[in-house]
């Protein structure tokens, strides 16, 4: 086992980092405007969604840094819509996240509508999207975004538009050609194992022939083995953490990024830690795992639950 979270900021600590010393990166950086965890600098509370996404960039320009020519990023991010609040305006993420534990709890310094301010109440801010469009900007290949669909959404009391029930879970890569082990993440066909394709791929016309001709040397009817690549839409229940007074990512959502991403004894980044979601699928797989938090609280709690009591004898 191998296990290292480390209290701090986030960008300190990558700045500390080796280049090329990580595989895979994953990770779910605190939503803007969400929570105030009580740190002077902390990412989540800048006065407008264009602040929010330059520290974004800043930190993840140090991922990317620290990754392997060949490694990738798969980033979670919730959005969330402009309301009122008297004079001023805050940030709604009315069900936004995962056990329904988090809330409107902390308005952004200094936002206000306003000609420097185009975001209007009941505005869709866009922040998943506006992140990941700067990200590319900056050098990132920007591979797939991937829907999460939440079978078991918060209600909410709108009815004015469709209840939110999915997050964004972006896939990222330093290169052109990176590593992505689709076989570990593939599902189940809709055709039977043994069963000629064929039939199916003509209803696609002839395109879809060729495609499946070229990938299989020649001019053979492709034949499934029960397995097909892994969509862009992932189903994933939410799941609450007993210790966590914040919502967790599900471990059912990190363990496709970290098996596509990484193989058995890379390393594994989260410099979100958080409660060390990405730290328990990561060691589950036989991989090693980097934490980077900045609350010592959630750093502690994340250490006790990634290791259990194997960390105890090994903790500073």
């Amino acid at each position: 086992m191998s296990l290292d979270i480390r209290q701090g900021d986030c960008l300190g600590l990558l700045r500390e980092m080796p280049a090329g010393s990580v595989r895979c990166c994953v990770t779910s950086p605190p939503y803007w405007g969400l929570r105030d965890y009580g740190h002077g600098g902390q990412i989540g509370l800048e006065p407008t969604p264009e602040e929010y996404v330059a520290r974004l960039v800043e930190v993840f320009r140090e991922v990317r840094r620290v990754l392997a020519d060949d490694g990738t990023l798969w980033l979670n991010l919730g959005d969330s819509y402009v309301g009122t609040s008297g004079a001023g305006t805050r940030v709604d993420h009315t069900n936004t996240g995962g056990a329904g534990t988090r809330s409107t709890s902390a308005r952004p310094a200094g936002m206000r509508p306003g000609a420097d301010n185009p975001l209007k109440a009941k505005d869709l801010v866009g922040i998943p999207w506006r992140v990941a469009f700067a990200l590319q900007a900056d050098g990132w290949y920007l591979r797939s975004d991937i829907i999460w669909a939440k079978p078991n959404p918060m209600p909410e009391s709108v009815t004015d538009r469709p209840t939110k029930a999915h997050e964004y879970l972006f896939l990222l890569s330093k290169s052109a050609r990176y590593y992505y082990d689709a076989a570990a993440i593939s599902e189940p066909s809709v055709d039977p194992p043994g069963v000629s394709r064929g039939g199916a791929l003509a209803r696609f016309g002839r395109d879809e022939k060729l495609i499946a001709a070229n990938a299989h040397r020649g001019d053979k009817i492709p034949v499934s083995d029960g397995s097909r690549n892994r969509r862009t839409v992932w189903t994933v229940p939410t799941q609450p953490f007993a210790e966590a007074h914040f919502a967790v990512m599900p471990e059912a959502l990190v363990e496709p990024c970290i098996l596509a991403g990484s193989a058995p004894g890379d390393t594994v980044l989260d410099p979100f830690a958080g409660s060390g979601t990405v730290g328990v699928v990561a060691l589950r797989y036989g991989r090693r795992f980097i934490g980077c938090e900045l609350n010592a609280e959630y750093a502690q709690m994340a250490r006790r639950r990634v290791a259990g009591p194997l960390f105890a004898e090994v903790a500073p």
